[in-house]
């Protein structure tokens, strides 16, 4: 049994909806976690459909809620985007943008699969310096609140499967088809090394 803790990451496009949930659940349960963005901006629905809000990822989620309120309070009240920033101030300060981050982590988890095809691009080109493995594994969802809480937890049983396991390398394959049984989701997954 693996008893070093699993150093975790959970990368979506803007840091803002599914891996902030994941990173709320998952730091719940203990686990040593931290959530990225692998977008250029961070983008949140506008008051028409084509015309996001866009912030850069230096913007605090503070900061992001005291504007959307000025903006139309009633409209991300409504729509829950305040509760979700309410949500990432209690975790957070702000977003980060996972090709500025150079810690490394045992598993990364992707909320969809051009974000997974950014973080493999960007660990590809670093350059490797311990070979250490990671395991980086696609557990699509919607960006709605809704899909984030269940793709959320299908990631924590996850990473509970695999801080569980005696050999991550060779358990991996393994459990991730017990869990696309039991969830109807299947995985995209590779391993990369730093």
């Amino acid at each position: 049994m693996s008893f070093s803790p699993l150093k975790v990451a959970v990368v979506c496009m803007s840091n803002m909806n599914r891996s902030m949930e994941a990173h709320s659940i998952l730091r719940k349960k203990g686990f040593s976690v931290r959530s990225f963005g692998a977008g250029s901006r961070v983008r949140l629905p506008g008051t028409a459909r084509n015309l996001p809000v866009v912030y850069d990822f230096s913007t605090t989620y503070e900061q992001m809620r005291k504007d959307l309120v000025r903006i139309d309070q009633e409209r991300y009240t409504s729509n829950g985007i305040l509760h979700i920033l309410g949500r990432n101030e209690r975790i957070k300060p702000r977003p980060e943008r996972f090709q500025e981050c150079r810690d490394r982590f045992d598993v990364i988890f992707t909320c969809e699969e051009s974000v997974y095809d950014r973080v493999i691009e960007e660990l590809w080109v670093r350059e490797q310096e311990t070979c250490q493995p990671v395991y980086v594994i696609n557990v699509n969802m919607d960006d709605n609140m809704e899909d984030a809480t269940l793709g959320s937890f299908i990631i924590c049983e996850l990473c509970e499967r695999l801080q569980q396991a005696e050999d991550m390398e060779g358990s991996l394959a393994e459990l991730l088809l017990a869990v696309e049984r039991k969830t109807g989701r299947s995985f995209l997954h590779t391993v990369c090394f730093y």
